[in-house]
């Protein structure tokens, strides 16, 4: 299966664009490339019944955790501007290529 380049990276800020989360912001906590997926902290959050297992130091019961969102259904958020962007790319003169801001044209990336 071929790899699907996403432009939005582990540590991202996105805002949730449809769903029943729709208007949520959070951090990316984890992308799944092969699925085009992303894990987003407070995001689409789901019960899972889960059996102890004391090996692992894993207390049973309902846990509450993140599950994963499809990447079309996110937006990156500029750190510059604050606001909810699409992704563009450009070299900068030292020959690093970053993403920038489509919006205030600000570098997306540190």
């Amino acid at each position: 299966m071929s790899r699907l380049a996403s432009p939005i990276r582990k540590n991202d800020n996105v805002l949730v664009i449809t769903g029943k989360d729709r208007g949520k912001r959070g951090r990316v906590l984890k992308t799944q490339p092969d699925k085009n997926r992303l894990i987003v902290e407070g995001v689409n959050i789901i019960k899972r019944h889960t059996k102890p297992n004391p090996q692992r130091n894993i207390k049973g019961g309902i846990v509450e955790r993140e599950a994963s969102v499809h990447a079309s259904n996110v937006q990156l958020v500029c750190p510059e501007c604050s606001a909810q962007t699409r992704v563009g790319h450009k070299v900068l003169g030292d020959g690093r290529k970053v993403r920038v801001c489509r919006k205030c044209d600000g570098v997306v990336d540190k």
